[in-house]
C-alpha cells in the first residue's frame, strides 16, 4: 500500500507539472489577449514532433533546446501576423482563428509524419532506473521530466516576480497604454510572451514525447483537460493554474491506480440491493471513471466557485 501511494504521488506530481508547463503559457496568453488559445496544445504536439525529428539528426539533448525555440518562433509569428490582425474583430474571431489553426497544424503534422505513432525513444543516457521503491524501479527519465518541470516553474516564477522584464510584462498585461507611454513596444512584448508561452508547451512536448505516445492526435487528447486546469485554477491566475495542475494530476493518477469498485467504496449500497442496471454501475471500478473525474471537478467548481480556485470576479 505504501509503495502504491509513493509511486502514485510521484506520477501524479509529474503529470501535474507537465500540465502546468502548458497551462502556464495558456494562462499568460489569456491574461495578455483575453482569449483562450485553442491551438495551444498543438504547439505541445509540434514540440514533440520537432523533438523527435531533431533527435534523429543531432540527438536528444540538442532537440531539447532547438525544438522549443522553433515552436516559440512559430508562435511569435502567429501572434504578429495572425492574432494581432484578428484581434480588432473581437473575441469570436480570435477563437475561430485559433480553432482553425489547431486543425491546420494537425493536418500539417499528418502530412509530414503520418497518422501512426513515431518511434520517439528515451535517450540512452537516461534509460536506467533512478531508484527502487520496495520492488518497483522508478525510471530515471521520469525523474528528469519532473526536475525539468520544477526547474522551469521556478525560473518562470522568479522571472515574473523578481526581474525587470517580468515587471514590464506584468504591467503590459494590465496597463498596456501606460507601458507604451513609458517607451516600451507593447506589440513586441505581446509577441514575446505569446512565443514564450508556446515554447513552454513545446518543452512539455519534447520531454513527454519519449515517455508518452507521440502521434498526430496527441493535441486533441490533451486539449480538453488543459482547459479544465485553466478554468479550475482561475482564468488568468498563474498560481491557480499551478495548484489546479497538481490537483488534477494527483486526482487522476490515484484514481487510475485504484482497482476497487464503487460498491466496495460505499459499502451498504452494494449490487445485491440494487436493480440490474444499477448493479452494473456499482460494479464499475474507480480506475474506469478516472478520465471523467477532472470534468466532474470542473462542474463542481463552476457550480460553487465560477471564478476558479484563485481567480477573481471582474467587477
Amino acid at each position: 500500500m505504501l509503495e502504491l501511494i509513493v509511486i502514485s504521488t510521484l506520477n501524479g506530481v509529474l503529470f501535474g507539472m507537465l500540465l502546468f508547463l502548458m497551462a502556464s503559457g495558456l494562462t499568460v496568453i489569456f491574461s495578455m489577449l483575453g482569449v483562450l488559445n485553442f491551438a495551444h496544445t498543438s504547439f505541445y504536439m509540434l514540440g514533440a514532433f520537432f523533438g523527435f525529428q531533431i533527435s534523429r539528426w543531432f540527438g536528444f539533448w540538442p532537440a531539447l533546446f532547438i525544438a522549443p525555440v522553433l515552436a516559440g518562433l512559430i508562435g511569435a509569428a502567429v501572434e504578429r501576423y495572425g492574432l494581432r490582425h484578428v484581434h480588432k474583430n473581437g473575441h469570436v474571431a480570435e477563437l475561430l482563428f485559433t480553432f482553425g489553426l489547431a486543425f491546420a497544424i494537425e493536418e500539417i503534422v499528418q502530412i509530414i509524419w503520418g497518422k501512426s505513432p513515431v518511434d520517439f525513444r528515451v535517450p540512452p543516457s537516461l534509460d536506467f532506473p533512478a531508484f527502487t521503491i520496495f520492488s518497483t524501479n522508478y525510471p530515471a527519465y521520469k525523474m528528469f521530466m519532473l526536475l525539468v518541470s520544477i526547474g522551469i516553474f521556478v525560473v518562470l516564477l522568479i522571472t515574473l516576480k523578481r526581474t525587470r522584464i517580468g515587471m514590464i510584462v506584468q504591467a503590459a498585461l494590465s496597463h498596456p497604454h501606460m507601458v507604451g507611454h513609458l517607451g516600451h513596444n507593447v506589440g513586441h512584448i505581446f509577441m514575446m510572451v505569446f512565443g514564450v508561452g508556446t515554447a513552454l508547451a513545446a518543452v512539455a512536448g519534447v520531454i513527454a514525447g519519449p515517455a508518452l505516445v507521440t502521434q498526430s492526435n496527441m493535441a486533441g487528447l490533451l486539449g480538453p483537460i488543459l482547459f479544465v486546469v485553466v478554468v479550475v485554477g482561475g482564468l488568468g491566475s498563474l498560481p491557480g493554474a499551478f495548484i489546479a495542475s497538481l490537483l488534477i494530476g494527483l486526482l487522476q493518477t490515484f484514481a487510475v491506480s485504484m482497482n476497487g469498485s464503487l460498491a466496495g467504496m460505499f459499502g451498504p449500497l452494494s449490487p445485491d440491493y440494487a436493480s440490474t442496471w444499477l448493479s452494473d454501475i456499482w460494479n464499475v471500478t474507480v480506475a474506469q471513471i478516472a478520465p471523467i473525474l477532472p470534468y466532474m471537478l470542473l462542474v463542481l467548481i463552476l457550480a460553487f466557485r465560477p471564478m476558479g480556485l484563485l481567480g477573481t470576479r471582474e467587477s
